[in-house]
């Protein structure tokens, strides 16, 4: 019988697989797009987990959701760098999120409120991506627009507190392997890890239509 985290990562590969191949990121990491498409997404990443991390610290005593509040994993610090650098100091002055992210804040902060288990699913599609294909987008930004390497512009995918991402994310999926849930609870949380790729499909799909190339 597969583990919970196993899945997970099989009910969630065919959306992912979609994340990844939206016109926005192929066109974003096939270094299409200008660099003005890059903060626009790193904008609407800023909402989403801020709506992630504001909920955090009152779910860290959480049976369920507190053994993953990893304080090494909090990208907010980061993607305000991010923002000074590549919007200027102001950037709280003109940030704004579509209707597409809006809804998705709505969803993570609903779950994080109501619904423990379900803030573990939005969670876990968040962080491990971001662990893992966002490294992709990483490199592109540097290569692309000529940001230091790990440095201002693409501090959201440096992880300097994770030496090891691999050991990391083996650790991540043994949590959810002992997720204390019942089974009728972890096939709810797989339904909101499809939910939260959808969400995630969205703004991608907004993105895609204000940055879209001329044929």
């Amino acid at each position: 019988m597969d583990s919970f985290s196993a899945l997970l990562r099989t009910a969630s590969h065919e959306q992912h697989m979609e994340a990844n191949a939206s016109t926005f990121m192929s066109d974003l990491t096939g270094g299409r797009l200008e660099v003005d498409a890059y903060a626009r997404y790193t904008e609407q990443l800023w909402f989403v987990y801020e709506a992630l991390e504001t909920g955090a610290e009152r779910l860290a005593s959480d049976p369920v959701a507190g053994p993953f509040i990893r304080p090494e994993l909090f990208r907010m610090s980061a993607l305000e760098r991010d923002l000074t650098h590549l919007r200027g100091p102001d950037w709280r002055a003109r940030l704004t999120a579509l209707p597409a992210t809006r809804g998705y804040v709505e969803r993570v902060r609903e779950c994080a409120e109501r619904w423990p288990a379900g803030y573990v699913a939005h969670h876990y599609t968040r962080y491990l991506g971001d662990l893992s294909g966002g490294q992709v987008l990483r490199d592109t930004a540097e290569k692309t627009w000529g940001f230091a390497k790990k440095g201002d512009g693409v501090r959201f995918y440096v992880f300097e507190e994770i030496p090891n991402p691999a050991a990391f994310k083996r650790g991540y999926r043994e949590l959810l392997d002992t997720v204390r849930a019942d089974d009728l609870e972890k096939q709810r949380i797989v339904a909101e890890c499809r939910k939260a790729f959808a969400l995630n499909i969205d703004v991608l799909r907004a993105l895609g239509d204000e940055f879209q190339l001329s044929a």
